[in-house]
């Protein structure tokens, strides 16, 4: 019988799987492993026979149970949906108790963690924990966003807080360095206990419906400046590069740069040259936008973001109706220096909208679901090992450090003076956009939500008079208090009289 040896376990062993729990061997866990296809476990296994912690091959789920310490602690990363439930089942037939805890490091549903957590209550303790920062944020340091039972956490806290990224704690700057077997020592860990059910796995949707909106926007700048600029590759790559440098720094303004120099190895090409210009999505964009629509929270940035894949998937649609269909050329006279200057900060002023947006809706969804969700610290596990990591966090946190009940981030007085001084030319870009006939969603429809927001009076007013008029759904009125709503008895339409 296997002893029971192991700190932790891990079901699941693809690419995030595996990186995974080499982190957590490279921080002294003894690790047990299983994966369905058993010759997956085994190569992985003798491929990786000295790391710190250990690793403990499992052939069934039974042994691996047999070699957990308890209360057990179990890690899936498997699909999402209904192959956590038939895990479960087969873990639960094996032996699990109720004791033992089951984390769930996909990219479920929070819902769907909820639910869970509920049904599996007399069964065991289920826990969700949102993942982020692809392969290499696995083997050297994830953002970890665990959300469950106070309890659970109490177990798991010393091993998310120890294979979590590292930041810096006074720039925010992640630390870096880490090798195989050599992780980062000291910093402020990428991970915090954000609630119990399903707010760990919200909070990770929010964050890639923000990531959505961070690629779209890079997207729009990188069109602008190649369709209207007429900019090479190389050139934009420097560009971006150059932005990384200031208050734009981020990961994806990094990647961003990196890609723009790359050259395919089969034409000689730039890359991106060669890439289709089709988008995939997972779903966690449009859960984002979707839930925005039922909490009534606005979020059209990252809305525009997950249409603008869809749209890109339309590829003979499109190819066929640039034949029919037209619109302006390029026909740009003005300083170029200038117009890419603008467009950087159309960026940013567009991404202080889009993340101002997902806080919005955290906001709301802790209302709906009785969280106490602590934004700063939210900002605070994004600035490392997550894909939206970036410089920018910094100031979200200490916005919310200003003011814990900050409505929202336009109104803290940094953010109200970034948008402030920037915001003639994101205006300058998203008319010139328009007039040189290139689309600019992300950059428009934040503009639209800024101008919205700051509006002391929309014209929902006669909305509003259309919906009494032909549906008899009330009104308020500007002479009375709020609450009180009226209908007019209208009259029958009185129609102009068309000449004999």
């Amino acid at each position: 019988m296997t002893q029971a040896q192991a700190d932790i376990g891990l079901i699941g062993l693809a690419v995030m799987g595996q990186n995974l729990v080499l982190n957590m061997a490279d921080h002294g866990y003894k690790v047990a492993v299983y994966n369905r296809t058993t010759s997956v476990m085994e190569k992985f296994v003798a491929e990786n026979p000295d790391t710190p912690g250990g690793l403990v091959p499992c052939t069934s789920l039974s042994e691996l149970l047999a070699s957990l310490k308890k209360p057990r602690k179990i890690v899936l990363l498997i699909k999402a949906g209904k192959a956590i439930d038939y895990v479960i089942s087969d873990l639960l037939e094996a032996g699990l108790e109720p004791d033992d805890i089951v984390v769930d490091a996909g990219n479920s549903l929070w819902t769907d963690t909820i639910d869970r957590e509920k049904n599996y209550a007399d069964q065991l303790k289920f826990f969700g924990s949102g993942t982020s920062g692809g392969e290499e944020g696995a083997r050297f340091g994830p953002s970890l966003m665990p959300g469950g039972s106070p309890e659970a956490w109490k177990s798991l806290e010393p091993i998310w807080t120890a294979i979590s990224a590292k930041v810096d704690p006074e720039t925010g700057k992640e630390l870096k360095g880490a090798t195989p077997g050599h992780p980062i020592v000291g910093g402020v860990p990428c991970s915090a206990y954000l609630g119990p059910n399903g707010a760990g796995h919200y909070v990770k949707m929010v964050h890639n419906g923000i990531e959505y909106g961070d690629m779209q926007m890079i997207c729009e700048a990188y069109h602008l400046m190649r369709d209207v600029l007429g900019m090479k590759p190389a050139e934009m790559s420097e560009v971006f590069a150059e932005w990384n440098r200031g208050k734009l720094d981020s990961f994806l303004i990094e990647v961003t740069a990196d890609i723009l120099q790359q050259v395919d190895p089969v034409t000689g090409q730039p890359f991106v040259d060669v890439v289709l210009d089709t988008a995939g999505q997972k779903g966690t964009g449009k859960w984002t936008a979707m839930n925005s629509l039922e909490m009534g929270v606005p979020a059209p940035t990252i809305a525009e973001a997950v249409y603008a894949r869809i749209v890109s998937s339309l590829k003979q649609e499109r190819v066929a109706a640039s034949q029919i269909l037209h619109g302006p050329g390029p026909s740009f006279r003005g300083d170029k220096q200038a117009f890419v200057n603008a467009i950087r900060d159309a960026l940013y002023c567009s991404k202080i909208c889009s993340y101002a947006q997902g806080f919005a809706l955290m906001r709301e969804a802790q209302k709906e679901y009785d969280w106490q969700l602590n934004f700063g610290e939210i900002a605070t596990i994004w600035r490392g090992g997550c894909i939206i990591r970036a410089r920018f966090l910094q100031r979200i946190k200490e916005a919310f450090d200003r003011d814990a009940a900050l409505a929202n981030l336009l109104l803290d007085p940094y953010f109200t003076k970034e948008v402030e001084d920037s915001q003639t030319h994101w205006r300058e870009v998203v008319a010139t956009a328009a007039m040189q006939g290139v689309p600019a969603p992300t950059f428009s429809s934040s503009l639209a939500y800024y101008d919205s927001y700051r509006t002391g009076f929309l014209p929902a007013n006669l909305l509003q008079a259309q919906r009494d008029y032909f549906g008899a759904h009330t009104y308020e009125r500007l002479d009375r208090p709020r609450g009180e709503f009226f209908h007019l008895d209208w009259p029958e339409p009185s129609r102009p009289q068309l000449p004999v």
